[in-house]
């Protein structure tokens, strides 16, 4: 009796939810409409960052951060796709780690469309077939993406937000543990997770496959079979987990960077990316590094990259705390120019910390 009466209590708070996200959902086709009349984007970075802080800061659990955030993330999903059919195109085989970095920025309600290159993911949005695009730009173990790097060079796209995952490797399978005799992976995974592997099954076959997804294609056609890959794998190609977290190390993160055609607005907490080239002449690169020391900006990164069209000249990426439209951002670029023969913003976004 005692059960029964927690579990109608239940059934009418679920009542109530569902009720209340209707009337949410009434409000998001009203600022839909207002958008499309003034032609204004329907993914707004900066505002879902502001929601998602504010709701954490109000809430008084039980319910974690964690999954109120998640919760959330498919209601802003339901959202965008209330207000638009927006498609998002990313790098890599359904059940990468990039699609599991789509799927976390944008929730499973929107459209998704996978690209084998980085350069058409790029090109998918330039040609409007997508409204956003996302790539990784670094790892924490293996550096930078040159071939982003690369792309963002050369086109009119901008960084409009940016996610770090952290990578956790699972190994799955139908088969009992007992009864693995092969395991398929990339090779950069399987490295990844040696220790696990020599301690745990130990002569088993390790076969390398151009990605985990993959492995995961394979693992799930053969008995006795395995694979490692993201637990989204797992959920796509209907695998069970046999282990979670296999990984060597775990501090493993990549950074992905969101790519649209929109300008972001300035919050509290932003960082801008830029790229130059710097005239050759001694001391050049400390000129164009001076004038950030001198106001004070952090630079959280830099990077440098031949240049496709000179030999022996480079192209430096730089990532520095602020908005473009900060004045003393704009103070301190203004003073890089002078120092550059090419300079550009590649976009300013709510910072992850």
């Amino acid at each position: 009796m005692v059960l029964d009466k927690i579990r109608m209590k239940i059934d009418e708070i679920d009542q109530q939810i569902v009720e209340l996200l209707n009337l949410r959902y009434k409000e998001v086709e009203k600022v839909g409409d207002w958008k499309k009349d003034n032609d204004s984007p329907i993914y707004i970075p900066e505002r879902e960052k502001a929601l998602l802080e504010k709701i954490c800061k109000n809430n008084q659990g039980p319910m974690t951060d964690d999954i109120l955030r998640a919760v959330y993330r498919e209601i802003m999903s339901g959202a965008l796709k209330l207000e638009s059919s927006l498609k998002v195109t990313y790098f890599g085989s359904p059940g990468s780690f990039t699609h599991q970095a789509a799927l976390r920025k944008f929730g499973n309600s929107v459209e998704f469309h996978a690209e084998d290159t980085i350069a058409a993911v790029f090109k998918a949005i330039e040609t409007e077939r997508s409204d956003y695009g996302c790539v990784p730009i670094e790892n924490s173990t293996e550096g930078a993406v040159t071939h982003t790097l690369d792309t963002l060079v050369n086109t009119d796209l901008s960084i409009c937000a940016e996610l770090n995952l952290p990578i956790h490797h699972c190994l799955m399978s139908n088969s009992p543990l007992n009864q693995i005799k092969r395991i398929y992976s990339h090779i950069q995974i399987l490295g990844q997770c040696r220790e696990y592997l020599q301690k745990n099954l130990a002569g088993v076959e390790l076969i390398e496959t151009a990605n985990s997804p993959k492995a995961a294609s394979i693992a799930v056609a053969e008995e006795g079979s395995a694979a490692i890959s993201g637990e989204i794998a797992a959920k796509i190609f209907n695998l069970n987990i046999l282990a979670e977290n296999i990984e060597d190390f775990s501090n493993n993160t990549t950074r992905f960077l969101i790519l649209g055609k929109q300008k972001t607005e300035a919050t509290a907490n932003d960082k801008t990316s830029i790229c130059f080239a710097i005239n050759d002449k001694i001391g050049a690169l400390y000129d164009c590094l001076e004038p950030f020391k001198n106001k004070g900006i952090t630079l959280t990164k830099v990077e440098s990259r031949p240049m496709k069209n000179a030999n022996w000249e480079y192209c430096f990426f730089i990532d520095v705390l602020g908005h473009r439209d900060d004045k003393i951002i704009q103070e301190a670029f203004a003073q890089l120019k002078k120092s550059c023969s090419f300079f550009k913003i590649l976009g300013s976004y709510s910072r992850v910390s």
